[in-house]
């Protein structure tokens, strides 16, 4: 697949640009991840900081496998990155757009 530095619009017509086939399924796999509470709840607590797998697995109310899996899969994605110090594994929201996303969205149902 397509990584996200290779989107870009092309021109459908003259007049509005249409996104291209790969562009538009790089930003679905994004809302996807979006797409199950689990992993919501998981991008609120790293937007607030920093955390190991059993902070998450505790704030989230998930086991620390479900929490890895999630996690796994959130780091494929490039929206979380992980840091090592020691024997620990610290997560972090991968930029300021991933939490940015989240807090859009949810202002959008808290104000709607």
């Amino acid at each position: 697949m397509n990584s996200y530095s290779d989107i870009h619009l092309t021109p459908a017509r003259p007049g509005p640009r249409a996104l291209d086939d790969a562009t538009a399924a790089l930003v679905a796999e994004l809302f996807r991840a979006f797409s199950d509470p689990s992993r919501v709840r998981l991008i609120a607590a790293l937007a607030e900081g920093e955390l190991n797998v059993g902070a998450l697995a505790e704030i989230a109310g998930l086991s620390e496998s479900a929490v890895s899996h999630h996690l796994r899969g959130l780091r494929q994605m490039r929206l979380v990155r992980a840091r090592k110090d020691g024997r620990q594994v610290f997560y972090a929201l991968d930029d300021d757009h991933v939490a940015a996303l989240f807090r859009q969205g949810l202002d959008h149902i808290q104000h709607g």
